[in-house]
């Protein structure tokens, strides 16, 4: 007969706790980015401050936008930083005639089994090229609202998640407007951050050229990270600690852009969030635990600038905005 032993004397099976995974020391996410800038800077030849913003961005989560004519590599930034971080790469070049099923992807029969299968689009990648966004339709352009605030693609009753790392990097050239649609306040209010490349110095495009001369570095790039570590990174960062009199100063220039007389529409609570976001990322490539008011004036003008509207009396009077949050730091 088999021994029965009564429930109340039967041995305790005791579970060891559940330990948090261990945080990335700051330094580590330090030595991390400066690798990523490192291997960029192998292909974007004189653009140190650019790659650094860019790294920033993705350190933040956040998504960027890079203003600037043909030929001064942007979609080389974007390939270049999705190569180093060892993440996947796709590219969307908008059209007039491009669709929202082109960039999300979009349900197929099987005529075999009948079921319906969703195929994915370009978007359900880790890294997206949007180039030239402002010739997509403004109904193309609203496709990515979701994917870039919540890192999600509905599609019917179904909501997929995107994988992670995810980053939209969006370009558009800011001298030709022959058939382009403006950016919509609220496209251009979810990227993070707005910048140019500009044309390189002598020096440096005297080196890029020679660089180039056999083939191009692209071709050759290696992965200094992977997404794991990516993703350790972002973790990382959003523990870094901003001070208080860092978060006022924060709140004081987002709030000016709002009753800034020259300005029909200042920046919203995103903005607050996305420089605070920012400054912690900035801290985290410089290895300190704690951010700084002087990282947020360096950062506030290339963070607020796209999500503030001229009044039409002030933009013809060639007011820029860049001017006006130049013009509230000096006043903070």
């Amino acid at each position: 007969m088999a021994l029965i032993i009564p429930s109340d004397k039967r041995p305790k099976v005791v579970l060891p706790p559940i330990e948090k995974p261990k945080q990335l020391p700051i330094a580590e996410v330090s030595v991390t980015a400066k690798d990523l800038i490192a291997n960029v800077e192998k292909v974007i030849v004189g653009k140190h401050e650019q790659v650094l913003l860019a790294v920033a961005v993705l350190l933040a989560e956040g998504h960027l936008l890079v203003e600037d004519v043909p030929g001064v590599a942007k979609t080389m930034l974007a390939r270049a930083l999705a190569q180093s971080a060892g993440c996947t790469f796709k590219r969307i070049q908008c059209t007039p005639d491009l669709q929202p099923s082109d960039v999300l992807g979009e349900p197929h029969l099987d005529p075999q089994s009948g079921r319906s299968e969703f195929h994915f689009g370009p978007l359900f990648s880790q890294f997206v090229l949007v180039d030239e966004i402002n010739r997509a339709s403004p109904r193309t352009q609203a496709a990515l609202l979701e994917a870039m605030g919540e890192a999600s693609v509905t599609e019917g009753n179904v909501t997929y998640r995107l994988q992670k790392p995810f980053m939209v990097i969006a370009t558009q050239n800011p001298i030709e407007q022959e058939g382009t649609f403006l950016l919509p306040e609220a496209q251009k209010d979810r990227f993070l951050l707005r910048m140019s490349l500009g044309y390189p110095e002598l020096t440096d495009e005297k080196e890029m050229v020679e660089r180039f001369q056999l083939r191009h570095p692209i071709e050759t790039l290696q992965p200094v990270s992977t997404p794991d570590r990516i993703l350790k990174c972002q973790e990382a960062v959003r523990e870094i600690k901003v001070p208080s009199e860092v978060n006022d100063f924060i709140l004081k220039i987002v709030r000016a852009t709002r009753s800034h007389p020259a300005l029909l529409l200042g920046a919203s609570p995103r903005g607050s969030l996305g420089l605070f976001r920012a400054v912690q990322a900035m801290a985290g490539i410089e290895g300190n635990y704690s951010a700084s008011i002087e990282q947020a004036k360096h950062l506030a003008q290339k963070v607020l600038a796209h999500r503030l509207i001229i009044r039409k009396e002030d933009k013809y009077r060639g007011v820029k905005v860049e001017d006006i949050v130049a013009e509230i730091l000096s006043q903070s």
